[in-house]
């Protein structure tokens, strides 16, 4: 267990063992036949405690004990009666928690126990006190005793008393401060009296968590308290809209001319219709800085010609099925020109007036705000609402993308028009000199632990507490450049080296942190614009490319700085996942080619993105596993369940089975691609393209070839 290698066993403990599991079969056998035939008398109840007594872990034999029990109470009316056969209850969990006290099916009996009222509370605390005496950092027994507590209703404060005593005793008890940290956040919350305020609470508990961590440093358990503090310290619990799409105070130009030129010389940014606005209409997209979830017609409205606000159908652009999600959209449909004198149109965009929207931690969004922009609407034949898509390859390598100072200087006008992140600038925030203060005690004191010790935990620890001070420093602010930045990086760097085993969560943080640094302002995003010179039959804001490869990004972030973007080469990087993409609904050409994506399922938020036409996800790792883990450890994976919406038939012509790529065909099957790039991948074979090119009609290119 923990990497510790198992030690042989010895041959009279080998001998024990097998005599052991003999007969523990026996029981098992006559246990099975008691509780198919549904027998409850006393010697069948001995029975089934023998069987727990050997092996706690049997739950059927703990289900098949309620079942007794409630058989045999339907007899009894005397109290003492009942009190008496729920005392066997209890001894027999004690028994069988004398052999295992990790037991869950024990501890849940137990509690089943307790729930019917006749036992006393007073014995289980002292039960408890031996068991926490016996192992004080026993997550079962302090998960009981907050049960026992609240049964009893002992009061918040008086078992804060209980684990500072713990502590005391023993600063690496992490049951203990976990038990403290959930009780002083009901406490924070109720605003209890001696916990007001809120501040003075906050840097007692920094006092107390400081003795443990410079008595052992090496030891995990205060630093994950330390960690809760700093999260009571920085997050603040707000929700906020803080990004949109269309931005506040844009004029945004609708047309379906391709050889009109409208370059930056245009008063307004220009998109071709054809590329972003599908059947449904213009997309319309909310951001919040938290998971939320109520968001519809009632809590956002959206005053426009173009559709009436209680008709908008508001959707999380989010591929789990929780319901909540960062970013929500919209479509406003767009008004028959024909029957329409009016060509350009406003929409004003207002939430926050009731409580109906709320984030995953429980903070309702009651910031008023309010943003505005219009769409001018500007087509040649009012009869041809669409436009034929675009036949033209886009070609990745490097000479096709062109910048110079000047195209920079005249870009970045048009990128302020499109990134103002200011819908919250009427938000005052809550942050204190107090926070700055603590933050600030908080570096300089691990500066001087990191000058006596290399801890690994304390550089970690280092690294947040700078980047929470920036986050600080620059509340209402959102895209003010940070100061740490470097440092920063310098030490998720470091640890990446100290520590190889964990190097994957700090490589996600120091990715986290360059994607900040890449869009904290117009000027520093600016940089990573180049001009796509081979694209003509689009408008030419089509052709900006966004080009964040060669960073060495293992995940992406700060997306709600880029709803607007079209064109994006996330190219050779190290990308295992792709979650967030889902909130680029304006994009048409993404690039993820050399990164490490492992299986189609990590492509699912592409699902979401209706505009997509070109995508190169070759060289990747696609198809080397037989196995797809990533249902199972990402945080949106592709559910089994949804196989039965793809329905595809088996093609004589295509010698391929059609059911080692219903992942591939379920992501791609509902997409509007013209361009495909699987090559270097394990599934890269002329079977799969043909199968691609047969359930995929809109396929133009596939791997540089024009579809025939």
């Amino acid at each position: 267990m923990h990497g510790r290698p198992r030690k042989p066993l010895k041959p009279e403990e080998s001998a024990a063992s097998i005599d052991k599991a003999n007969k523990l079969r026996a029981l098992q056998s006559q246990f099975y036949h008691i509780h198919h035939n549904k027998i409850y008398d006393k010697e069948a109840l001995d029975l089934s405690a023998k069987l727990l007594e050997m092996n706690p872990e049997i739950y059927t034999a703990w289900n098949y004990r309620k079942l007794g029990v409630e058989s045999n109470l339907q007899s009894l009316s005397d109290p003492d009666s009942i009190k008496s056969l729920l005392d066997e209850e209890l001894r027999v969990v004690e028994s069988a928690l004398r052999q295992n006290y990790k037991s869950y099916g024990a501890w849940h009996h137990r509690k089943w126990v307790l729930r019917k009222g006749y036992s006393s509370i007073e014995r289980e605390f002292r039960l408890l006190d031996q068991f926490l005496k016996a192992d004080s950092r026993n997550f079962h027994g302090w998960n009981y005793r907050r049960f026992v507590a609240a049964l009893q209703n002992v009061s918040d404060e008086e078992e804060l008393k209980f684990t500072t005593d713990k502590i005391n005793a023993n600063f690496s008890n992490y049951s203990a401060w976990h038990n403290r940290s959930v009780l002083l956040s009901h406490l924070l919350n109720r605003k209890a009296q001696g916990f007001v305020p809120r501040e003075k609470v906050l840097s007692e508990e920094y006092e107390l968590v400081h003795q443990a961590l410079f008595t052992d440093p090496d030891d995990q358990s205060g630093w994950f308290y330390h960690l809760w503090l700093l999260d009571q310290t920085v997050n603040q619990d707000t929700t906020l809209l803080i990004s949109s799409w269309p931005v506040h105070g844009l004029e945004l130009t609708l047309s379906n001319n391709r050889t009109e030129d409208v370059r930056l010389s245009s008063p307004f940014p220009a998109f071709n219709l054809d590329n972003f606005v599908h059947k449904e209409g213009v997309p319309l997209i909310l951001y919040f800085n938290q998971a939320v979830e109520g968001v519809n017609s009632s809590t956002v409205t959206v005053n426009s010609m173009l559709e009436k606000n209680e008709n908008l159908i508001w959707k999380p652009l989010s591929t789990n099925k929780s319901g909540k999600a960062h970013s929500w959209m919209t479509y406003l449909k767009i008004p028959d020109v024909r029957n329409s004198a009016l060509k350009a149109h406003t929409i004003e965009v207002s939430l926050g007036h009731s409580q109906g929207i709320i984030s995953s931690r429980g903070c309702h969004c009651i910031h008023p705000t309010c943003f505005r922009f219009t769409l001018n609407l500007q087509f040649n034949d009012s009869e041809n609402m669409e436009t034929e898509r675009s036949t033209e390859m886009i070609n990745w390598k490097d000479e096709n993308f062109v910048t110079s100072d000047a195209f920079l200087q005249d870009f970045t006008p048009t990128l302020l028009r499109f990134n103002q992140l200011t819908i919250n600038e009427g938000y005052v925030s809550t942050i204190s000199n107090w926070h700055v203060e603590t933050l600030e005690n908080e570096i300089a004191l691990f500066r001087e632990l990191l000058s006596e010790v290399n801890c690994k935990i304390a550089k970690l620890t280092l690294a947040r507490l700078l980047m929470s001070l920036d986050i600080v420093m620059s509340s209402g602010a959102i895209c003010k450049q940070r100061t740490h930045t470097k440092e920063v990086l310098e030490l998720f760097n470091d640890l990446v080296k100290m520590d190889p085993v964990h190097s994957r969560y700090y490589k996600d943080q120091h990715s986290l942190l360059l994607m900040e640094q890449v869009t904290s302002d117009e000027e520093s995003l600016a940089k990573h614009f180049w001009y796509y010179k081979e694209l003509t039959s689009s408008l030419s804001q089509t052709n900006f490319c966004l080009r964040l490869n060669k960073l060495s990004l293992s995940r992406i972030g700060f997306l709600e700085r880029l709803l607007w973007i079209q064109m994006l080469d996330l190219s050779h990087n190290e990308l295992h996942s792709i979650e967030g993409l889902e909130s680029l609904q304006l994009l048409i050409y993404l690039n993820l080619s050399h990164n490490r994506i492992s299986c189609f399922t990590a492509l699912e938020p592409l699902r979401l993105i209706k505009s997509l036409r070109s995508l190169d996800i070759s060289y990747n790792e696609i198809g080397i596993h037989s196995i797809d883990t990533t249902r199972y450890l990402c945080s949106s994976p592709l559910s089994h369940t949804r196989a039965s919406d793809c329905h595809v038939e088996e093609h004589a012509t295509v010698n391929v089975e059609v059911a080692n790529y219903w992942e591939a065909l379920l992501i791609f099957k509902d997409m509007r691609l013209t361009q495909l790039d699987i090559a270097g991948n394990a599934v890269d074979n002329e079977n799969f393209r043909m199968l691609l090119v047969k359930e995929l009609p809109s396929l133009l290119w596939v791997d540089g070839a024009r579809v025939k």
